[in-house]
C-alpha cells in the first residue's frame, strides 16, 4: 500500500485579508490626501501657487500667514475664537443635556418614557439641514437671529448625544448601586453627579467630541442665523473669503493657510481627549 501524503491545502485566510487591507488604504489615501494637499499648498506664495508641482512644498508660508493675520486687523482669529466658542461651550452643554437625559431615559420608569425615546430616535434620522430654516424663524421671533445665542441654543439638544447616553446608562449604571446609594440616604442629583456621570464619563467624552466636531464644521446654521461677519465661525468666514477670491485671486493663499489652521484644534481636541477616553474606558466604575 501506498502511504498516504497529505498535502497542505493554501492559507485562504491570508490571502483575503489582503482584500480589506486595500480597501483600508484606499480609504485612508482618500482622506490623506485632501489634508497632504492643504499642508503643501500653505506653504505655497501666489506665483508658486499655480506654477509649481502639486505636491512640491513651497516658500511662503510665513509671509502667508503674516498676510491672514494682516487680513482687516485679524479677523481670521475672531473667526477663530468664535468657532472655539461656539463648539467648546455649545458641546459642552450638549454634553450635561444628553447626559441628564439620557441617564433618566435609561434609569427611571415612568408613564411615557418610550414614546420620548421613540421621538428621539426620530430627531436622530432628521438632517440638521431640514431644522436651520424653522430655527432661523423661531429665534428671529424671539429676537436672537444674528447672536451669539443664536448659534448655540439649537447646539444644546443632541438627539443623538441623547440617544447615546441612554444605551449607556442602562449598561453601565447598576440599579443596584443607586438603590444601596438611596439606602444611606443620598439624594437623586447626589447620585447622578457622584456616581452615575463618572461611570458614564467615556460616553459623555464621546457625545462631547462629536458635538464639537460637528459644531465646529457647521456651516448652514451660520449661515442661514449670522449677518455680521464678527460673529462668523471659521467656516463661514473661510467661506467669505473664498468667495471674494474669484475676483481677488490673491486671497486664495490665505484660505489654504486658513484651512490648514482651522484643522489643527480638531487634530490637538482628538489627541487630548483620547488619552482621557482611555482612562475612563480602563477605569470604568473604579472612579465612583
Amino acid at each position: 500500500m501506498t502511504p498516504l501524503t497529505l498535502t497542505a491545502k493554501p492559507d485562504s485566510g491570508r490571502r483575503t485579508a489582503w482584500v480589506p487591507t486595500i480597501v483600508l488604504i484606499l480609504g485612508a489615501l482618500y482622506c490623506l490626501v485632501p489634508i497632504a494637499w492643504v499642508v503643501v499648498a500653505a506653504t505655497k506664495d501666489r506665483s508658486e501657487l499655480f506654477s509649481t508641482f502639486t505636491f512640491a512644498p513651497g516658500t511662503g508660508f510665513f509671509q502667508n500667514l503674516s498676510d491672514l493675520t494682516a487680513y482687516r486687523d485679524g479677523i481670521f482669529w475672531k473667526w477663530m475664537a468664535n468657532s472655539a466658542f461656539y463648539a467648546g461651550f455649545g458641546a459642552l452643554l450638549s454634553a450635561a443635556v444628553s447626559a441628564a437625559g439620557g441617564y433618566a431615559l435609561g434609569r427611571f420608569a415612568f408613564r411615557g418614557r418610550e414614546a420620548i425615546f421613540k421621538m428621539i430616535l426620530a430627531g436622530v434620522l432628521v438632517p440638521s439641514i431640514v431644522l436651520a430654516v424653522p430655527q432661523y424663524l423661531l429665534l428671529s421671533k424671539l429676537g436672537m437671529a444674528d447672536s451669539y445665542w443664536s448659534m448655540l441654543l439649537p447646539s444644546i439638544l443632541s438627539p443623538y448625544g441623547v440617544y447615546l447616553v441612554r444605551i449607556y446608562a442602562a449598561a453601565s449604571v447598576p440599579a443596584e448601586l443607586m438603590e444601596a446609594a438611596r439606602m444611606d440616604g443620598a439624594s437623586e442629583w447626589r447620585i447622578f453627579s457622584r456616581i452615575a456621570v463618572p461611570m458614564m464619563m467615556p460616553g459623555l467624552i464621546t457625545v462631547f467630541l462629536f458635538q464639537f466636531v460637528g459644531i465646529w464644521n457647521n456651516f448652514l446654521l451660520p449661515y442661514v442665523m449670522l449677518a455680521d461677519d464678527e460673529k462668523f465661525p471659521i467656516t463661514l468666514g473661510l467661506y467669505t473669503l473664498l468667495a471674494q477670491g474669484a475676483s481677488q485671486p490673491a486671497l486664495y493663499t490665505l484660505v489654504i493657510t486658513g484651512c490648514l489652521l482651522a484643522i489643527l484644534p480638531l487634530i490637538a481636541l482628538f489627541l487630548v481627549i483620547q488619552r482621557f477616553w482611555s482612562l475612563d474606558l480602563l477605569s470604568g466604575s473604579v472612579k465612583a
